[in-house]
C-alpha cells in the first residue's frame, strides 16, 4: 500500500493571510473545525473541542499532535517540538461513517504566562487497509489548527505604529503597516476595522477606504498579532499612486 500524503496550507505563509481559515477545513469528506481557538490559562476558558467529522464511506483513522510556534516580524516559525503545554485527548480514534468524534485540547502549562502561548494541533488523516483489488494509492491530509493561549484576564491592545508606501506582487503600491500589541494577550486584526487615507503631497485627499472585521478576515484572514509583538502586515488595498503620504488608522470591536 502507498500512502501518499497532502499537507494542508503551511502556515509560515498563511497565518496574517490565514485565509485557509475564514471556513470549517473541508477536503473531500474530512471536516474539521475550529481551526483557530483561544484558550485561557484558568476557568472554564482553559480547554475547547475540535471536531473531526467523517462522511467518508469507510472509518477514518485520525491522530493528533502538537507543536509549538514562535512569532516574528514577518510571520511565524513551527518549533517542531511538543512542550507538553497542551493536551490532547483522545490523541488518536478512529470514526465510522457519518459519525463525528470530539477531540479535547486543554491548556497544562504555566498559569502564570508572561505573554501568549501558541501552538499547532495537527489533525492527521492515517492510512487504512485496503480491500484486496481495491487501488493502493491513499491520498491522505493533515489540518493545522491554530491554538492560542492568552493569560488570564489580559486583552489585546493593538493598534499601527507606522505605515509606509511598499509594492504588492503586481508591483502595484499597496499600504504597509507595522501592527503592535502593548498588552501581553495576543489579538487579530480581523476583531477590528482598518481605515486608510491616502493624501498627494499637496495635502489634497486622494484616497479613502475603510475595511470592516469580515473584509479584514476575507482579504487578510485573521490577521494574529502576539502578545508585547509588532508585526509588518502589507494591506492588500491598491493605492491611486506611490507618491504621497498614508495613514492608517485601527479601531478595535467593542
Amino acid at each position: 500500500m502507498i500512502a501518499m500524503r497532502r499537507q494542508s496550507r503551511p502556515f509560515a505563509s498563511a497565518l496574517l493571510a490565514l485565509s485557509a481559515l475564514v471556513a470549517p477545513a473541508a477536503v473531500g469528506a474530512m471536516t474539521v473545525q475550529p481551526v483557530v481557538i483561544d484558550l485561557a490559562t484558568a476557568g472554564r476558558a482553559m480547554s475547547d473541542v475540535i471536531i473531526v467529522e467523517n462522511t467518508f464511506e469507510q472509518p477514518l483513522n485520525v491522530e493528533l499532535s502538537v507543536q509549538s510556534i514562535e512569532l516574528t516580524e514577518e510571520g511565524v516559525r513551527a518549533t517542531g517540538e511538543d512542550t507538553g503545554e497542551l493536551a490532547v485527548f483522545p490523541p488518536q480514534a478512529s470514526i465510522q461513517p457519518g459519525q463525528r468524534q470530539n477531540f479535547r485540547v486543554q491548556y497544562v502549562g504555566d498559569p502564570e504566562l508572561a505573554r501568549s502561548r501558541h501552538f499547532f494541533v495537527t489533525v492527521a488523516q492515517l492510512p487504512v487497509q485496503q480491500v484486496s483489488g481495491e487501488s493502493n494509492i491513499q491520498l491522505l491530509y493533515n489540518f493545522q489548527v491554530l491554538v492560542s493561549v492568552a493569560p488570564n484576564g489580559a486583552r489585546p491592545a493593538i493598534s499601527v505604529s507606522s505605515v509606509e508606501i511598499g509594492r504588492n506582487e503586481e508591483g502595484m503600491p499597496v499600504p504597509v503597516i507595522s501592527a503592535q500589541n502593548s498588552s501581553a494577550a495576543h489579538g487579530y486584526l480581523s476583531r477590528g476595522r482598518l481605515r486608510i487615507v491616502q493624501r498627494d503631497a499637496s495635502g489634497k485627499q486622494v484616497f479613502e477606504r475603510e475595511l470592516s472585521g469580515p473584509e479584514v478576515q476575507q482579504t487578510l484572514g485573521y490577521g494574529l498579532i502576539g502578545g508585547s509583538q509588532t508585526r509588518r502586515v502589507t494591506l492588500p488595498v491598491p493605492l491611486p499612486t506611490a507618491d504621497g503620504t498614508v495613514t492608517v488608522g485601527y479601531t478595535p470591536d467593542s
